[in-house]
C-alpha cells in the first residue's frame, strides 16, 4: 500500500500525456499545390475532376472521418486518408469512385493531384513548400510534458517529506 499513490500518479500522468499527444499524431495529410484540385464529397459515386493533361497520371487522396482503403469505408471518429492513382482520359478528365458515405454531420475531402493542362512546363510558384512541424500543434505535447514533470516533482517531494517524518518518529 505504500506505493499506491506513486502508481496512481504515474498512471494519471501517462494517461494525460497520451490524451494530449494523440491528436498531434492523428492528423491526416491533404495534398495541396498548384496542380491539386480539392472537392468536398458528401455522397458515394463517381467524382470526375477536369483540367488535367490527357493521359496524365492523377493521384486521388480521400481524407476524412472513417476513410479506409475500401472507400476510394468506415471507422467512426478516426480521421485518415487513402489514395488511388487513375489516368486522365483524352479530354483531361480523371474519375475516382467513392464508396460509402461520410458519417452524419461530416464530409470527406477528395484531392486530385496531377499534371494540369493549364500548367506551364518547368514552371512553379517560386516559393518553397511549407515543411516541418507546426508549433501550435505542439501545445498539447508541451502541456503534457509539463504535467509529467510536475507530477514527478510532486512524487519526489512527497517521498522526501515522508522519509523525513519517518526518521524523526524513529
Amino acid at each position: 500500500m505504500k506505493h499506491r499513490f506513486t502508481k496512481v500518479a504515474a498512471s494519471v500522468a501517462i494517461a494525460a500525456g497520451l490524451v494530449f499527444a494523440a491528436p498531434a499524431m492523428a492528423q491526416a495529410y491533404t495534398p495541396t499545390g498548384p496542380d491539386t484540385v480539392t472537392v468536398t464529397v458528401t455522397a458515394p459515386g463517381p467524382v470526375p475532376v477536369t483540367g488535367f493533361q490527357p493521359g496524365a497520371s492523377v493521384t486521388f487522396t480521400l481524407v476524412g472521418e472513417g476513410v479506409t482503403g475500401a472507400n476510394l469505408a468506415a471507422v467512426k471518429f478516426a480521421v485518415s486518408s487513402t489514395t488511388v492513382t487513375k489516368t486522365a482520359d483524352s479530354s483531361g478528365v480523371a474519375t475516382a469512385t467513392v464508396v460509402g458515405t461520410p458519417p452524419a454531420g461530416s464530409s470527406w475531402t477528395l484531392a486530385a493531384t496531377g499534371a494540369r493542362a493549364s500548367s506551364e512546363a518547368g514552371g512553379g510558384s517560386g516559393t518553397l513548400p511549407s515543411t516541418g512541424g507546426d508549433s501550435e500543434s505542439l501545445l498539447g505535447i508541451w502541456v503534457g510534458g509539463g504535467a509529467l514533470v510536475l507530477a514527478g516533482a510532486t512524487v519526489a517531494v512527497a517521498a522526501t517529506v515522508r522519509r523525513n517524518r519517518q526518521e524523526t518518529n524513529a
